[in-house]
């Protein structure tokens, strides 16, 4: 089958695409020794990341700084690789580390206060209002951005300063300074080796502002201008809503669009690549629309398997992906992991966390995946700053072709799908319904967010929403928006909508997502809880079903019919796609899992330097079985490494660990050799981590 082709070789342009910190000295030599391991280790591309702790003597933009950029471009043309530029010396983005206000001092970041009655105005503060509450005025935020060198990040003195991104002069001047600057250098490889330009969460009023509203230079005059009143936006500082706060609102979220994204997505169509990024929050979608290829950003483990309620960050995924499918996009982004640290403690993010997280975005339909990040060093506070680093500092490194196969085969799947939504979420931006969709999610039910922006392009047909190609059933959330249709909670929903699959015993920690590729039906299961899920599944429409374990690439025939028994452990996803009988007919019958007892491993050394504690076993066998897979069960947590007499028996990161063993194992005596290394925490966190035999993740 095609599916299975593309399953089984991934093309390179489905690689990960990390953060490649460049944050300290930068040699040609050592540039092309990274870029060389990363493509030995399945990543086949890169987001040229400026990051503090680059030397002085490397100023951002500087001939120093391109050469060690161009040298890095010239090395991934000749691996094959590709290039996504990152647009700020560090972020957020727009102002070209602290040049574009330094070039006009007028150009830094505005926001509007309200001060008390009788408070004096500085240099700059223009009064906008007098209002019972105090004076409205408009000021310097003093916003910062964080910048590449030591000494200039949050708080600290040479923080460069923000620059105001609804001033179409300043935004202009932001990208002469860097994107005409790359161009110039760069111009043979745009639309080849490099493909995109990253904008990174761009900030109106900067970093750590003392203003908390945007505003810029003359906007009293466009606000009052389309009938807003001045001194009512007092009430914006009291959470009180009036028309002239909801204008306001419309209008700031307006200009940030027209003034600087439209200006760099425009600037990246014209230069033949793509603008990709993400947006300020997780529930920005109407600003999506100017992104080629739409991004969000899950750090801060701002989701995670222990929230069950994530919010306005639980939408993340349907916020980039669900605008790629209405704006017809290819490819959407998640820049994910960053700081993703367990209790806060520095660089306790665990495999079984990495795999929740790949999981939770694909579900939902993103398909390019930005690790963040991978260090080009990690020397003295380095270290420190974001970690950890999940890739060549990580302690699974050597075992990340495991990893970057499976990003490829998720990254692949989820691409030119067609993807089976039937249910439409109309919602506003930073307004996504989150409760609503989480319900939906939790009974298997696929829902698609429509911004305001894209309501005067549905129209209702035959009973059906209809909208830019994609046709939906039924509405969920407020029953004003499209009445004529059944709306989630009322019987004709239930009438209207199948879920994706249908569950016997229901699974609410099971999510889905229901698509077409090459020409195949298919559903993607994951698990998102901690218990093991095992059900019988009933998958709409199909006759005979096949299966695909992504992380194993391995295809198999599943059932005869349309229902079939699933179980799904922790951390565990499946592809299940609808075969014809000849297609069906050919996939491998699954071998049945043969549990084998439980080894009793002594340990029999630590290495603290490394982390790491190394446990031996006698493990005598009667007789082995036919037949089946033969699968060794280890309670353990971090990176688990087996050898079955002195043969490399694989590699696991989460429990339940399975190592398989057929094949290996010999009857009589056998001698297995088991190496747990824990988390780096141990080494640069802040407090231990239980690592070992009989473990289980530490909270």
């Amino acid at each position: 089958m095609e599916l299975i082709n593309l399953l089984d070789r991934p093309g390179r342009e489905y690689t990960p695409f990390p953060f490649w910190f460049l944050n300290d000295e930068l040699t040609a030599d050592e540039l092309r020794r990274q870029l060389e391991d990363f493509a030995a280790h399945g990543v086949y591309g890169v987001v040229l990341h400026p990051r503090i702790g680059l030397p002085r003597t490397m100023p951002y933009l500087s001939e120093a700084f391109f050469d060690a950029i161009e040298a890095a471009v010239r090395e991934a043309e000749r691996l094959g690789m590709r290039v996504i530029l990152y647009d700020e010396g560090m972020y957020p983005s727009g102002s070209a580390c602290g040049q574009v206000v330094a070039a006009n001092p007028d150009y830094a970041s505005r926001g509007i206060d309200l001060l008390p009655p009788d408070a004096a105005l500085e240099e700059g503060d223009k009064l906008l209002a007098r209002t019972p509450g105090g004076l409205l005025v408009s000021r310097f935020t003093r916003g910062t951005i964080r910048g590449i060198h030591f000494g200039q990040d949050d708080g600290e003195p040479d923080a460069p300063p923000s620059t105001d991104l609804l001033n179409p002069d300043a935004v202009e001047l932001f990208i002469r300074l860097t994107h005409d600057a790359y161009y110039k250098r760069l111009k043979q490889w745009f639309g080849t080796t490099v493909i995109a330009f990253f904008t990174d969460e761009p900030s109106i009023m900067g970093r750590n502002p003392r203003t908390p509203f945007a505003w810029t230079k003359g906007f009293e005059d466009a606000f009052t201008a389309a009938g807003g009143v001045l001194a009512d936006l007092a009430a914006l500082f009291c959470g009180e809503e009036n028309a002239s706060t909801r204008l306001y609102h419309r209008m700031i979220l307006e200009m940030e669009g027209e003034v600087y994204y439209r200006r760099l997505s425009d600037w990246c169509a014209g230069h033949g690549i793509a603008l990709v990024g993400h947006p300020h929050q997780s529930d920005d979608i109407e600003v999506e629309r100017w992104f080629q290829i739409p991004g969000q950003d899950l750090a801060l483990r701002w989701v995670a398997p222990e929230k069950p309620d994530a919010g306005i960050d639980g939408m993340m995924g349907h916020c980039s992906a669900d605008a790629a499918l209405l704006m017809g996009c290819r490819r959407n982004a998640n820049e994910c992991f960053g700081a993703c640290n367990r209790g806060g403690n520095p660089w306790q993010l665990s495999g079984g966390d990495i795999k929740w997280y790949l999981d939770w975005l694909a579900v939902r339909g993103v398909n390019l995946f930005i690790p963040h990040a991978f260090y080009y060093s990690i020397e003295g506070a380095r270290k420190d700053e974001r970690p950890p680093d999940v890739g060549p500092h990580s302690s699974w490194w050597p075992r990340y072709r495991l990893w970057s196969d499976y990003i490829r085969r998720l990254s692949a799947l989820m691409t030119d799908a067609e993807v089976r939504v039937r249910v439409a979420l109309p919602c506003r931006n930073r307004d996504l319904h989150p409760e609503t969709a989480a319900a939906l999610e939790r009974a298997q039910i696929s829902c698609c967010c429509l911004p305001e922006s894209v309501w005067p392009d549905c129209h209702i047909e035959d009973g059906r929403l209809h909208c830019r190609g994609l046709v939906f059933d039924a509405v969920a959330g407020d029953a004003a928006w499209f009445p004529a249709l059944p709306h989630w909670g009322d019987a004709a929903f239930d009438r209207a909508v199948t879920p994706d699959c249908v569950c016997t015993p229901p699974q609410p920690a099971l999510r889905v997502r229901r698509f077409a590729r090459c020409g195949a039906e298919c559903w993607f299961l994951v698990n998102e809880g901690e218990e093991s899920i095992e059900a019988s599944v009933t998958f709409p429409g199909a006759e005979r079903l096949g299966g695909y374990d992504l992380w194993a690439g391995r295809a198999f025939r599943l059932a005869a019919g349309d229902a079939a028994s699933i179980t799904l452990p922790r951390r565990g996803s499946l592809l299940v796609f609808a075969c014809p009988a000849a297609d069906w007919a050919g996939l491998p019958v699954r071998p049945a899992d043969v549990l084998l007892p439980e080894a009793a491993f002594r340990l029999t050394e630590e290495r603290p330097d490394a982390v790491q504690k190394v446990y031996e076993a006698d493990y005598p066998v009667d007789a082995l079985p036919d037949g089946g897979r033969l699968l060794l069960p280890v309670q353990a947590e971090e990176l688990c490494e087996l050898t079955v007499n002195g043969q490399d028996a694989g590699a696991a990161f989460w429990s339940p660990c399975a190592f398989e063993v057929g094949g290996l194992l010999r009857p009589g005596a056998n001698r297995l050799r088991l190496t747990v290394t824990g988390s780096l925490a141990n080494r640069y966190g802040e407090r231990p981590v239980p690592y070992g035999l009989g473990v289980r993740e530490a909270e």
